[in-house]
């Protein structure tokens, strides 16, 4: 690939021909290395003893292909390393650290996910197309065919306008952006409020209401799995499967716990009835009213109009208390969340319950001015016992009944020092909330909410374990309808 073709017509041209190749190669491979090494990567790593070796495993081989095309080696750094930040995760928050460390000696910072595959020459190739000395946001382009809560709405009269990137492909800034976005946040520290889907965030934060660059898409940035056809042309790529580490947990493994309350056991209850019940070998309904048709668990807690703080406490007690003390996962989940249990237990295989996991769709509150992560109830909260059992040992409680569950949880993790631990395959939304693309890459575990869909329609189409996913465990087609 670096030797430059020589056609040689005479006996006399032979000697000089290794000569020729190994300068042209050896230039080639000093252009390459210059390259490489005024490239930073940025895996989005977490702590966990799963995602860490993940990221490792990709650094590993992202130095490896450095190593084989030459001695410059570009800088790896992992997320969950960078600790002086709660937020780091939300990317922000380091670009100080990044313009002041990187922004005089290199070109480009280049963003991945831990299942993101990377071909370095074909990056290489790819990011020379850009001039390094202006300021680019380069990425696989999303964008919302109707607006959504979860982008509050954003550009509700066309939302198509809006391309925001998709993380599993990998995405770039060049280092001029980085320091442009740097000074500003020095003038203007990051607000006090949520992240919610951060890709969506930080390109409207880039974009700066048309001051600042649009995203500009780049063919080569894919989230075709590494095995199809269709990536010759690719620089990444990503392995778009559900996690399996052996055998899926047992059934009797998983305890779920749902949250309902009176005036919805009518509606609700019967939908998860139709759909995922059967896969839960034990599950519990609590409400404010014990129903004995259901049946569902009076917890003597009052139905609140806001959070259900005092509810879920009341959850977490019950199951340290009266369950068995070999059942080491518990999952909570509201009367409207659709899950899958079956692809549940294939994924927390991959988790040592032994080590406090609390695991879903990660969000942020105040992040950028030292708050905390949390997990997002409504796709589903799951707990490892051990988790359970530091979180109530640390007598960290509710400030009133009906405070945000999720969000005082994810401020007791935190104190703890115990992270939460994020699966883009938890969703708190519909799936007519995100964009076709992004979800094309996923096996998706749960979705939320039953406004204007059919909730079963929707559990059947994206959740429901087939016959052939339950015999081999790869992942098939689907018939996804626009729902």
């Amino acid at each position: 690939a670096f030797a430059v073709s020589v056609v040689s017509e005479g006996a006399e041209d032979e000697t000089e021909l290794p000569v020729l190749q190994k300068s042209e190669k050896s230039r080639t491979i000093s252009k390459i290395g210059r390259e490489l090494k005024g490239i930073v990567f940025v895996i989005q790593s977490q702590s966990n003893s799963f995602h860490s070796k993940r990221a490792e495993d990709l650094k590993r081989d992202i130095l490896k292909q450095a190593v084989d095309l030459g001695k410059e080696l570009p800088t790896v750094l992992l997320i969950h390393q960078i600790d002086r930040h709660e937020g780091a995760w939300t990317i922000l928050p380091l670009m100080r650290d990044f313009s002041v460390t990187y922004g005089r000696n290199s070109s480009w910072i280049f963003f991945c996910e831990e299942d993101t595959r990377i071909q370095v020459v074909k990056l290489l190739e790819t990011l020379r197309r850009f001039d390094k000395s202006k300021e680019w946001f380069l990425g696989k382009a999303l964008y919302d065919e109707e607006s959504t809560i979860i982008h509050h709405y954003a550009f509700a009269e066309n939302p198509t306008v809006f391309k925001f990137p998709d993380f599993a492909a990998g995405w770039a800034l060049s280092i001029p952006l980085v320091n442009k976005l740097a000074k500003k946040l020095k003038s203007e520290p990051l607000k006090s409020d949520f992240t919610i889907d951060l890709k969506h965030e930080i390109a409207l934060y880039i974009w700066q209401k048309g001051e600042g660059p649009h995203l500009t898409p780049v063919p080569e940035f894919c989230t075709d799995d590494v095995n199809s056809h269709q990536v010759d042309h690719c620089a990444t790529t990503f392995s778009n499967f559900l996690p399996l580490c052996g055998e899926p947990v047992n059934k009797e493994d998983v305890f779920v716990a749902v949250k309902t309350c009176r005036k919805f056991h009518g509606d609700r209850i019967p939908v998860v009835k139709q759909t995922w019940e059967r896969e839960a070998a034990l599950i519990e309904y609590y409400s404010d009213y014990a129903d004995i048709s259901i049946p569902t668990i009076d917890l003597g807690i009052p139905n609140t109009d806001r959070g259900h703080c005092g509810k879920t406490f009341a959850i977490l007690e019950r199951f340290w208390n009266h369950t068995s003390l070999r059942t080491p996962w518990l999952v909570v989940v509201d009367d409207d969340t659709l899950i899958s249990i079956f692809r549940l237990r294939k994924l927390l295989s991959c988790y040592d319950p032994n080590e406090p996991v609390f695991l879903g769709e990660r969000y942020g509150y105040g992040l950028g001015t030292g708050g905390y992560s949390y997990i997002t109830g409504g796709g589903g909260m799951v707990f490892s016992r051990t988790a359970v059992q530091k979180l109530l040992a640390s007598k960290c409680r509710c400030y009133s009944m009906d405070a945000p569950d999720d969000m005082v949880l994810g401020m007791c993790f935190s104190g703890l020092g115990i992270p939460i631990t994020h699966s883009p395959l938890f969703h708190q939304a519909r799936p007519m909330d995100y964009p076709k693309d992004y979800l094309s890459h996923q096996i998706p575990v749960s979705f939320h909410k039953h406004w204007n869909i059919d909730p079963v329609k929707v559990y059947f189409t994206w959740l429901a374990p087939n016959t052939e996913e339950s015999r081999n465990g790869k992942k098939v087609g689907y018939n996804r309808e626009d729902l």
